[in-house]
């Protein structure tokens, strides 16, 4: 069965950083990224890697955050720096499966950005 476990959200101050892990289990990976949905909005691609480390990001992220992964642990990472109030939103991993190429989603983690 694969799961996806997000941790590492939380309150933060402007101009500070935040790293959430992503740690998946129950199968082998190819892309993995992050994605974000603030209230009234709709769900955003923040960040997406590769297999192979390819990593791309939103515009809005760019310089700010970097998404890596560490293939032994089937976990994905994003270390997000110089955080902006409205970076504020729930983070969600997903990791399409390598066999089947099917999407699975985490639960999601708040992160609070604070002016």
């Amino acid at each position: 069965q694969v799961q996806l476990v997000e941790s590492g959200g939380g309150l933060v101050q402007a101009g500070g950083s935040l790293r959430l892990s992503c740690a998946a289990s129950g199968s082998l990976f190819s892309t993995m990224g992050w994605y974000r949905q603030a209230p009234g909005n709709q769900r955003e691609l923040v960040a997406q890697i590769t297999g192979g480390g390819r990593a791309n990001y939103a515009d809005s992220v760019k310089g700010r955050f970097t998404i890596s992964r560490d293939n032994a642990k089937n976990t994905v990472y994003l270390q997000m720096n110089s955080l902006k109030p409205e970076d504020t939103a729930v983070y969600y991993c997903n990791a399409n499966v390598l066999a089947t190429s099917r999407l699975y989603w985490g639960q999601g983690t708040q992160v609070t950005v604070s002016s």
